[in-house]
C-alpha cells in the first residue's frame, strides 16, 4: 500500500465521532495517534519494503566486499584493474539484483501475508542469488572484462545466500518491533470460524495483526478469552469502521450475509486501500498444495490426492535417516547427560515408553524421556482431550497435549517438556521408521474417538517429531485445531514445506524458552 497524506480523501476521522457502542483497544488509539502525529500513513509495506530492500542493499555490497579481498581480480583475469574499481564494478550491479528480486516478489509478501517467516522465502533467495551470479559472470566473460575462477563464482553465491537471508532476517526482527508493522485488522462474521480466527490472531503476536474487533448483523456469543475484543456493529457500518480505525486488513469469516451481501461488501472495499482475505469454505479440505485452474476465466480450485507418491516417500524416509543419523551423533552428550538426569531424580525407567499410532493407524512404541512419576493416572489427559475438543474452550497457557500436572511431575521434567527435549529418544523411532522427522503428532488410541471424519486424513503420512502445528500454532491451539493442521500438513506435503518446518522448529523452542 502506498504512503497517503493526512490531507487526502482518506483522512482518519476523529475517534469521538464514533457511534457510543464501539469502542477502541489501546493499541488500536496508540497505533491512530502515531499516525496522525506523523503526518503521513506509513503502514507496514511502507516499512517493510524499504527495510528489506535496505538490508538487501547491505548483504550484497559486504558479499561483494568479502569476495573481492579473497580474490582479488582473480587469477584468469585478463584486466589486472585494482580490487577497488572492480568491487564499484560489482557494486553497479546492485539495480540489476534488486530488480530481480522485485520479480521474485521478494518485497511484497509481508504487506499481503499475516505472516511471512524468512525462512519461507529461502527458495526464491536461492533463485535470486543464483540466476543473478549467474548472469553476471556471463555478462563479464561476454564482454571480456574479466574471467572470474569457478571458486570465485561459488563463494559468491555462497555468501550471497547467506548474508542476504540473515540480513532479511535482522530486518524482520527490527520492524516487528515497530508499530508500523502492525495492521489494524476487523473480521467480518463473529460465529464459530470467525471467533476461532480472531484466538489465531491474538495467540501469534509476530503476526504483527491488531484486532480492533468484530462486524457481524447477527453476531453470536464470544467465546472464552474473546470478552475484550469489540462488536463494532453491523456489515453497513463496515465501510465507516475501515475508515474511522484506518483498518487495513478485512477478514470475511462466514458471516451472516449471502453471497450477493458479500460481493457487494467486497466491492465497497475496493477504493479503501485494505488487504481483503476470505476463508473458503469447506476451508478443512484445502490445504498449502491446492493450486488456481480456471475454466473460461472461473477459478477452480485444484485438491491434490491426499497421498505420498512413492518417489516422495523414498525421499522423506532418505531425509528421516540422514537427519536422526545427524541428530544422534550430534545429541550424543546430551542424551547421555539427560538420561543420567532423569535416573537420579525419581525412581522408575529412563524411557516413557506408550503405545502410539502411525500412518495407517499402525500401531507402535513411541519414546520419550520420562518426565512424570511412575503410575500415573492417565484418565486425566482422556478427559482433557475430550473437554478441548470443544471450540468454545479457551487453551490452557501451558499447551494442549502436555497437560499441567506439575504435581506429577519431576524435577527434571519441568525443563525437558519446556525445551522438548524429552522427545529426543524419538529419533530412535524415525531410525526405526515408525516415525518421520516432520509429521503429525503419533496420537494415543482413544483420542481418536473424539476425531470427526476427515481428521483420520491425517494417517496418510507418517507421524512426525515435529510438525505444521507445533511451529505455527506453539501447543496452544485447541484439540480440534490442531487436527485441522494435521489434516493440512497431510493433505499438502511436500520436501519443501518438511524443510521449513525443519529451520523453524529450533527458532520456535528458543523463542518459546525465551518467553517462558
Amino acid at each position: 500500500m502506498a504512503e497517503m497524506s493526512l490531507e487526502s480523501s482518506y483522512a482518519l476521522p476523529s475517534i469521538g465521532s464514533a457511534p457510543r457502542n464501539v469502542f477502541a483497544n489501546q493499541r488500536t488509539l496508540e497505533i491512530l495517534e502515531r499516525r496522525r502525529s506523523s503526518g503521513r500513513l506509513r503502514r507496514r509495506g511502507w516499512l517493510m519494503r524499504r527495510m528489506l530492500l535496505l538490508a538487501d542493499v547491505v548483504a550484497l555490497a559486504t558479499t561483494f566486499a568479502i569476495v573481492e579481498l579473497m580474490f582479488g581480480a582473480g587469477p584468469g583475469s585478463q584486466h589486472h584493474f585494482g580490487t577497488g574499481l572492480e568491487y564499484a564494478l560489482l557494486l553497479a550491479t546492485l539495480p540489476g539484483w534488486i530488480l530481480i528480486a522485485r520479480v521474485y516478489g521478494l518485497y511484497d509478501q509481508d504487506e499481503e501475508r499475516t505472516h511471512h517467516p524468512t525462512s519461507d522465502e529461502l527458495t526464491r533467495v536461492f533463485h535470486l542469488v543464483t540466476v543473478a551470479v549467474w548472469l553476471l559472470f556471463a555478462a563479464e566473460w561476454l564482454v571480456g572484462v574479466a574471467h572470474p575462477s569457478f571458486a570465485k563464482a561459488m563463494a559468491l553465491w555462497a555468501l550471497a545466500i547467506a548474508l542476504v537471508t540473515a540480513s532479511r532476517s535482522v530486518a524482520r526482527f527490527w520492524c516487528r518491533r515497530s508499530l508500523a508493522y502492525l495492521q489494524n485488522t476487523i473480521i467480518v462474521g463473529a460465529g464459530d470460524v470467525g471467533q476461532s480466527m480472531a484466538r489465531k490472531m491474538l495467540r501469534h503476536p509476530e503476526y504483527g495483526i491488531n484486532l480492533v474487533g468484530f462486524v457481524d448483523n447477527q453476531p453470536r456469543a464470544r467465546q472464552d478469552g474473546l470478552d475484550h475484543v469489540a462488536l463494532l456493529g453491523g456489515t453497513d457500518q463496515l465501510e465507516e469502521m475501515v475508515r474511522m480505525f484506518d483498518v487495513e486488513r478485512v477478514v470475511i469469516a462466514f458471516s451472516s450475509e449471502s453471497s450477493e451481501q458479500t460481493l457487494e461488501l467486497l466491492r465497497s472495499m475496493n477504493e479503501l486501500d485494505v488487504q481483503v482475505d476470505i476463508v473458503p469454505r469447506l476451508y478443512e479440505l484445502v490445504s498449502p498444495s491446492v493450486k488456481i485452474d480456471t475454466l473460461e476465466g472461473v477459478p477452480v480450485i485444484n485438491l491434490p490426492p491426499p497421498r505420498l507418491t512413492r518417489s516422495a516417500s523414498m525421499i522423506k524416509r532418505t531425509v528421516d535417516v540422514i537427519g536422526a543419523l545427524f541428530g544422534l551423533a550430534l545429541t550424543a552428550p546430551l542424551f547421555l547427560y539427560i538420561a543420567w538426569r532423569v535416573k537420579r531424580d525419581s525412581p522408575g525407567p529412563i524411557f516413557f515408553k506408550q503405545t502410539r499410532l502411525g500412518k495407517n493407524r499402525r500401531e507402535f512404541t513411541a519414546l520419550k524421556f520420562r518426565t512424570m512419576k511412575v503410575d500415573v493416572d492417565t484418565s486425566v489427559h482422556k478427559k482433557y482431550i475430550e473437554e478441548t475438543m470443544d471450540p468454545r474452550v479457551a487453551q490452557t497457557v501451558n499447551g494442549i497435549y502436555k497437560l499441567d500436572r506439575g504435581d506429577a511431575i519431576t524435577k527434571s521434567g519441568h525443563w525437558l517438556r519446556k525445551t522438548s527435549l524429552d522427545e529426543l529418544p524419538q529419533l530412535i523411532n524415525v531410525l526405526r521408521g515408525d516415525m518421520s522427522l516432520v509429521g503429525p503428532r503419533p496420537c494415543i488410541d482413544y483420542e481418536t474417538e473424539h476425531f470427526l471424519p476427515h481428521h483420520f486424513d491425517r494417517f496418510l503420512v507418517p507421524a512426525g517429531i515435529t510438525g505444521l502445528w507445533q511451529v505455527t500454532a506453539r501447543a496452544h491451539a485447541t484439540f480440534r485445531e490442531a487436527l485441522d493442521m494435521d489434516v493440512a500438513y497431510a493433505r499438502g506435503w511436500s520436501l519443501g514445506l518438511d524443510l521449513r518446518l525443519l529451520v523453524r522448529t529450533p527458532l520456535q523452542i528458543l523463542s518459546r524458552k525465551a518467553t517462558a
